[in-house]
């Protein structure tokens, strides 16, 4: 019996074979304009308006860093940045809405940025960042789990006709099936959404957590939104494949920032910080969701550093690498303010270059 495998190497493609279509190459040309990103995350503070279950901000020992409330010491602390390289910022924390003059600080200084908030309080429309408003569900949910009325209409108000604002559906293992009605309610307000996945904090016992079969039904749900409103939900069919996989980022294409990285000798490795609210920071707990549990991570801010810098990892194969080319405008159209999403080039599950290798590692041989 031979070994059929052998006889039908996988092709090799080169570089310039994969931009070779205009519409591949001009996408190409549009991202790698922001290859010059360069990020850090900081939290601004540790007070919040509301207290939501497996809240990361709220696990390890950041929740308990003194507060610095001096808009002069954070604009020293990005002049600082700035001048080691850093290009983009995330404000998080707790609630960053609940101090705006240390988000317009920050803003002056280093004007490319996101902050990741609740959406109770609105964040003047002075600080240019995109917004990320996060939405776990329906207005029952969130009363259940974020201790919080009306929290869906709330943020509508704050945050309609809003251009900074993308609404970010995170799915939990119980909220699949309320996220159709949460996007019509969202796109009939001319809303834009993306998702992203519940990853459990370190020592996380609650049951959010997603299992295989809750992954297959967010897949799904992800597809369905996607291809009812291209115009409003910006995501692709790989940020799908890539994010319920039943491998965790981690595992499917290895972190690069600090916390699981220890080579300082370039990218996130080296550049990376993640900041306190007393403006320090520890190398050996920095990562862009701190106290995250590393296996269980699928979340869409990981993503967006770890998928988008695989270039080399993705470029093997027309579909694999357009896949990556709709992963990457995703993800710049839901981080950089005034980006404008395209139309994806692969709308059809490629799997992720790991799973690729390790499907063709373990596939049966034919013999004869």
């Amino acid at each position: 019996m031979l070994d059929t495998r052998a006889s039908t190497p996988k092709k090799e493609w080169k570089f310039a074979d994969l931009i070779a279509d205009p519409a591949v190459n001009e996408r190409w040309r549009k991202v790698r304009k922001y290859f010059f990103l360069r990020e850090s995350t900081y939290d601004m503070t540790n007070r919040c308006n509301i207290r939501c279950e497996g809240c990361y901000y709220y696990e390890g020992e950041k929740q308990f860093a003194a507060e610095n409330t001096d808009p002069d010491a954070w604009r020293q602390l990005m002049t600082a940045e700035k001048a080691r390289g850093i290009t983009f910022v995330v404000l998080a924390g707790a609630e960053p809405s609940l101090v705006p003059d240390l988000c317009q600080a920050c803003f002056e200084v280093i004007p490319l940025g996101a902050i990741a908030t609740n959406g109770l309080k609105r964040i003047p429309g002075a600080v240019g960042y995109k917004i990320h408003v996060s939405v776990w569900g329906n207005d029952a949910t969130s009363q259940t789990v974020r201790k919080a009325r009306n929290l869906l209409h709330r943020q509508i108000e704050n945050y309609r006709g809003d251009e900074r604002a993308v609404f970010v559906y995170t799915f939990t293992r119980h909220n699949i099936t309320e996220a159709p009605a949460v996007a019509e309610r969202l796109v009939a307000e001319d809303c834009r959404l993306t998702f992203n996945m519940f990853s459990a904090p370190v020592g996380y016992a609650g049951d959010l957590r997603h299992t295989p079969a809750s992954l297959v039904k967010v897949r799904e749900t992800m597809t369905t939104l996607l291809r009812q409103y291209p115009r409003h939900v910006l995501y692709s069919t790989y940020n799908a494949a890539a994010h319920t996989h039943t491998k965790g980022l981690h595992e499917l294409y290895t972190c690069p920032y600090p916390r699981c990285n220890p080579s300082e000798a370039l990218g996130l490795g080296r550049s990376f910080r993640q900041y306190h609210t007393d403006l320090t920071w520890d190398r050996a707990a920095a990562c862009c969701v701190p106290d995250t549990d590393c296996p269980d991570c699928r979340h869409y801010a990981a993503g967006s550093a770890i998928v988008t810098s695989k270039l080399f990892r993705h470029a093997v194969d027309p579909d694999t690498f357009q896949s990556w080319l709709d992963y990457v405008d995703t993800y710049l159209a839901v981080w950089v303010n005034g980006y404008r999403k395209g139309p994806n080039l692969c709308d059809h599950y490629v799997d992720p270059p790991e799973a690729q290798r390790s499907a063709a590692e373990t596939a049966p041989r034919s013999s004869s």
